[in-house]
């Protein structure tokens, strides 16, 4: 590679982190009181912050308010309700809430599509599987989630699956550069192949059916990366269980507290 090109290739980098810095530095904090309906809507419908402290509680209220400044949620064909507004933010939050410094500086908007959609964005027709989506190319800074696919992610505690905290997982994974299964960005370096030769074990179960893991996460790493994380903040005492070095390691990816206990 000539000089030039490693020179231009370090400015492009250079103006990529200034940019996610001066966004970070730009976002706004919340001046006004985390509103009391708000607070009901996280106490019926969000089990993670019911299982939290009072005081975990005001920290999960400050970063979904923030979160709410900052990001714009636009309903395609469909309203969008405060709880709709919340549930999104709540998604978002529940991956990061042990990393109070950290901002989605890769997403501007979050998309609410009435139903599921295809490849092309539709939500009519045929080939509609698509319940979320995190863009890429023109559609970079954005994501897309089926609005019936968000409530459910909160309406069924037993399921494993929750869409929305699915894709906030991705755009964790893509923090590095790379949606690859890998979230350098979280996990410490020592932690790094271990994690990928317990991926590479849990795939293979999940291709042998020795597995209760959703069989999607079978499909690649990136995919059962976020497969497994639904899991663990849906249904940690069951994920512990089931599969305790999994849970040990996406505990230390999450950095989060033993959320099962004992």
């Amino acid at each position: 590679m000539s000089t030039i090109l490693i020179v231009l290739l370090l400015v492009g980098i250079l103006i990529l982190l200034i940019v996610q810095i001066e966004k970070n530095y730009a976002w706004q904090q919340p001046e006004h009181p985390f509103p009391s309906q708000w607070r009901a809507v996280l106490s019926q419908k969000v089990p993670f912050y019911q299982s939290l402290s009072k005081t975990d509680k005001k920290t999960f209220e400050y970063e979904v308010q923030e979160f709410l400044l900052n990001c714009q949620i636009t309903g395609i064909e469909t309203e969008v309700t405060a709880t709709d507004r919340l549930l999104v933010a709540a998604s978002a939050v529940i991956p990061i809430f042990h990393f109070p410094e950290w901002r989605y500086a890769n997403l501007s908007e979050v998309l609410l599509y009435k139903a599921t959609f295809n490849r092309d964005f539709q939500t009519e027709g045929e080939e509609r599987r698509i319940l979320g989506m995190v863009g890429t190319g023109f559609m970079n800074g954005q994501m897309i989630l089926s609005k019936p696919a968000l409530h459910l992610g909160f309406a069924n505690e037993t399921d494993k699956k929750n869409t929305a905290i699915h894709e906030f997982v991705h755009l964790l994974d893509k923090a590095d550069g790379t949606i690859d299964g890998i979230p350098e960005r979280l996990l410490e370096k020592q932690y790094v192949l271990p994690w990928m030769q317990l991926m590479e074990k849990k795939i293979d179960e999940i291709y042998e059916g020795r597995s209760d893991i959703n069989p999607y996460g079978g499909t690649k790493k990136s995919e059962f990366y976020a497969v497994v994380a639904e899991y663990f903040f849906e249904r940690p005492h069951l994920l512990k269980k089931k599969h305790p070095e999994l849970y040990g390691m996406l505990d230390k990816i999450f950095d989060t507290p033993d959320r099962a206990g004992a």
